[in-house]
């Protein structure tokens, strides 16, 4: 049988982002944030250890967090992402500050993480059906170790109050990822805000379906991810060791498993509503539909355990 899966959250950027944990707008009554809602959700649909990759610095305030929005019954694991935890034989370049990307944040779990594990963005909402899909493809003893990413619809992505990248994903007749087509400027159409439209290179818009599916950074793996991320990180730094913006990030690294046959990636659907707080006028559209879900009794008055 195979084990709960845990859910691992990519939270080391939030300070920086942010100015510090403390700082995070709440959109709870009770000082709640995104990252709490989507902790609830996933204890909902079946999984239990809840590992994050977190700066230093935020340890010790997101426990203080957690501790008065979730209470103390969470099995929590925290994990530090370090510019200097790198392959043997490579050591950090002289001035490099910016983090290496998602691939290298996951890459640091790998000392904790022995079975199935999803994979989110510590300020993007999901909601609760997409926890329990990406929960019972991991938990699908039929999965065969296959890998596995949820889309959502994009028109249920898109921002009102400005444009966002999204990466579009392609799959074929079995419902196996075949690439991720990034957009790096998508809007709603003016015309029709059931639809969106994107700008290419030369500025011009086109028009994109809003019932095609984005990746939102929500997937499903196992521990042999880990294997292929310390092959595949080794080449990533043979080539960009001293390129200071370099990022290695975990689409490009499924994107080069599946072209190489590695591994197939599923893509499975959520018909939730996603959002985060890319502008500062959707965080009270965040808290509005927070509070929406309260009122339908989706979410208690307090979240604690």
């Amino acid at each position: 049988m195979t084990s709960s899966p845990s859910l691992l959250i990519l939270a080391a950027g939030l300070g920086s982002r942010y100015g510090g944990f403390k700082q995070i707008d709440p959109i709870g009554p009770r000082g709640e944030i995104i990252i709490d809602y989507s902790i609830y959700d996933a204890l909902r649909a079946g999984f239990r250890k809840i590992v994050l990759i977190v700066a230093p610095e935020l340890e010790e305030p997101m426990r203080e967090h957690f501790a008065r929005t979730l209470g103390d019954g969470i099995e929590f694991v925290y994990v530090h992402q370090n510019l200097d935890d790198l392959p043997e034989g490579f050591a950090l370049p002289e001035g490099r500050t910016k983090p290496w990307g998602t691939a290298h944040a996951i890459r640091a779990a790998r000392h904790v993480l022995d079975g199935p594990f999803g994979v989110i963005n510590a300020d993007d909402f999901y909601g609760r059906e997409s926890y329990r899909v990406l929960h019972d493809a991991l938990v699908d003893p039929a999965r065969n170790g296959d890998y596995c990413m949820v889309g959502f619809e994009l028109v249920k992505t898109l921002s009102q109050h400005g444009s966002v990248s999204r990466g579009i994903c392609r799959a074929d007749d079995n419902g196996f990822l075949i690439d991720v087509v990034e957009h790096t400027v998508v809007e709603p159409d003016p015309a029709d805000p059931c639809e969106g439209r994107t700008k290419g290179a030369d500025g011009a818009w086109s028009p994109i379906s809003g019932r095609s599916i984005a990746s939102m950074n929500l997937w499903g793996f196992d521990a042999s991810l880990f294997g292929h991320l310390e092959t595949g990180f080794r080449a990533f730094l043979e080539e960009n060791l001293n390129v200071p913006k370099s990022e290695y990030f975990i689409p490009f690294v499924v994107d080069e498993l599946i072209r190489k046959g590695a591994t197939r990636c599923r893509v499975l659907r959520s018909g939730e509503q996603w959002f985060g707080v890319t502008y500062q006028p959707d965080r009270a559209l965040a808290a509005e539909a927070i509070g929406e879900r309260m009122a339908r009794g989706e979410y208690p008055a307090s979240l604690k355990q």
